[in-house]
């Protein structure tokens, strides 16, 4: 039975490339297995804090650190820790 060809789904084809820079920052030299791990696992967590920032932020009407507009009845309240379940577990 022949095999089917693999196609790209939209959510891959819709990546944007990675800078090499950044790349560079990650790794410096041969990486374990545990160690791309960690490194993913850091940056997924960066990525998602900084999406759901932006969604406050979105959502508020007005940027972390900024002044809350005074038409606004909902602002933020502080900081606190949350944990977010992702495929490779969870992320605090």
């Amino acid at each position: 039975m022949p095999r089917k060809p693999k196609t790209t789904t939209e959510a891959q084809t819709a990546l944007p490339s990675i800078p090499k820079e950044l790349i560079d920052q990650f790794v410096k030299g041969p990486m374990t297995a545990e160690a791309v791990h960690a490194a993913s696992a850091a940056f997924k967590k960066a990525l998602i804090e900084r999406a759901l920032g932006a969604e406050l932020g979105h959502h508020l009407g007005y940027p972390a650190g900024a002044v809350r507009p005074e038409d606004a009845t909902n602002q933020r309240n502080g900081k606190s820790g949350k944990t977010v379940l992702t495929d490779d577990g969870p992320l605090r």
